[in-house]
């Protein structure tokens, strides 16, 4: 089982570090006789909201770290591009996260995390995108979003996915000693995201408030602001 890991939060983000904890030595994942090889292919720099940006008309610049870490320049999708075309073109499956921030609904249109398994589905191979929202005040406990992340990727994995199809699935944001949730696979919201300003002058500065919008009983905004893991599975 060969993976890559992604993220638009950046490649030191704790989020992605997460994700790797998810992965690793959990043999549960994966049969006996079977292991992960996973490569990090992430972008250098935060690129949160980006959407499915790419990188056309300059060089873009990959560091490589370590035997298995490459830092690029550039967004998630430019990640996914050189990743599975030069970096690690035999990769089974890509994984992308923990975004700090839900991706609910409408937002896997602005999310450069959704970007990067949609590109990945884009050149034929499956991936999941895996994002927490965050309720604020509260703050994400990063071995308890591991420990869903393992517990949902346990799931996926053995799950059929048609082509050109990925999952998107956002962790909710519970108190401290919750019980742990429920994966409950959902329908992704239609609504609109808070569109709301304050003006002053000529300028625009957006006031919306995500923990605010419209959820319609059943769908992945609902089921995740409920308290339980909302998957969907998307397409291209």
């Amino acid at each position: 089982m060969k993976l890559i890991l992604t993220n638009d939060d950046g490649i030191d983000a704790p989020g992605i570090r997460a994700l790797a904890k998810a992965v690793n030595g959990k043999s549960a994942l994966f049969p006996r006789s079977e292991s992960a090889d996973c490569a990090i292919v992430a972008p250098q720099d935060h690129q949160s909201g980006c959407g499915h940006q790419v990188t056309t008309h300059r060089p873009i610049s990959v560091q490589r770290r370590s035997d298995f870490e490459y830092a690029v320049a550039g967004t998630p999708a430019d990640c996914m591009r050189i990743g599975v075309t030069y970096l690690h073109p035999d990769v089974n499956w890509v994984l992308s996260g923990i975004n700090a921030g839900g991706n609910l609904g409408v937002d896997v249109y602005l999310s450069g995390t959704v970007a990067a398994v949609r590109e990945a589905a884009m050149q034929g191979i499956p991936g999941i995108a895996i994002s927490h929202w965050i309720k604020r005040p509260l703050t994400i406990d990063w071995d308890i979003a591991s420990q869903w992340t393992t517990m949902v990727l346990a799931d996926l994995f053995n799950r059929p996915l048609p082509p050109g199809s990925f999952w998107n699935v956002n962790l909710p944001h519970l108190e401290a000693a919750s019980s742990t949730p429920d994966i409950i696979f959902c329908q992704p919201s239609t609504q609109p995201l808070p569109v709301k300003y304050r003006v002053e002058g000529d300028e625009y500065y957006y006031i919306g408030e995500y923990g605010k919008r419209d959820r319609k009983p059943g769908t992945d905004i609902d089921v995740c602001f409920s308290g339980n893991i909302a998957v969907t599975q998307l397409k291209v």
